[in-house]
């Protein structure tokens, strides 16, 4: 089966907070990518809200309430208190959670393997009570993936952006070995395998052949292709490269 789609929609509300009001409408973003076929809406509230804000994924998760069996609603963010308070709000289909350097622009690298397992593990434990799945960034490592297994993760997020790099140095294929043995492990210990960070129309189509593949989740790339072709066709351009 092909790798189901989830848009992150991010960088509608920072084109929209880069001038304030209400546009874009990150509503009829969400709207206008469901209508297009996106099977999945992802967010990463960051604590400055410097694009998504608390107000957003309230208006997002009841914007998608009725359509819950149809559409995945993915909210990813550091295990942070409000953010955590928010989940447990919201209750998400899944939630993702990543790292965060202080003063990163975007996400930089995967959990590290010494994070504490207990203290990740009792908050993994607490989601999953809520009925919430969850996911952990992490590098295409083996002993991430191990790491992930052990703190109690449903799915691992592979962190692409080395692959990216990769694939525009024309290292894609060796690149993407690497990869597939990360999630051959991952399956094999039980785990759903997500991925997502600089793929783009480019580099997915090969990416989309690695081994037991879930999902991807696509926002900056996605957006800037809307820039010139319009968000109803960008979805579409993704989505056709993931059913090829």
């Amino acid at each position: 089966m092909a790798a189901r789609l989830s848009v992150n929609v991010n960088k509608v509300a920072t084109l929209r907070n880069a001038r304030g009001g209400d546009v874009p409408s990150v509503i009829a973003a969400v709207r206008t990518i469901v209508a297009a076929g996106a099977p999945g809406i992802t967010i990463h509230p960051r604590a400055d809200e410097r694009h998504i804000r608390a107000v957003d994924a309230r208006a997002i998760a009841a914007e998608l309430a009725s359509l819950r069996e149809q559409i995945e609603f993915n909210i990813e963010g550091d295990p942070r208190p409000d953010l955590l308070a928010m989940v447990e709000e919201l209750r998400p289909h899944q939630c993702t959670l990543v790292p965060v350097r202080p003063g990163e622009i975007t996400s930089q690298a995967g959990w590290p393997t010494d994070t504490s397992r207990a203290e990740l593990g009792a908050i993994t434990s607490r989601l999953h009570g809520l009925g919430v799945r969850v996911s952990l960034f992490i590098e295409a490592d083996l002993e991430a993936v191990r790491w992930a297994r052990d703190v109690g993760a449903q799915r691992i997020e592979l962190y692409t952006e080395p692959y990216a790099h990769a694939f525009s140095a024309g290292r894609g294929e060796a690149e993407l070995a690497r990869f597939a043995a990360a999630a051959e492990l991952a399956h094999d210990l039980g785990l759903g395998i997500n991925a997502g960070h600089d793929l783009d129309l480019d580099n997915l189509p090969l990416f989309s052949r690695l081994p037991h593949l879930d999902e991807v989740s696509i926002g900056h790339a996605l957006i800037s292709h809307a820039l010139f072709v319009g968000l109803d066709r960008a979805v579409r351009d993704y989505l056709a490269v993931l059913v090829e």
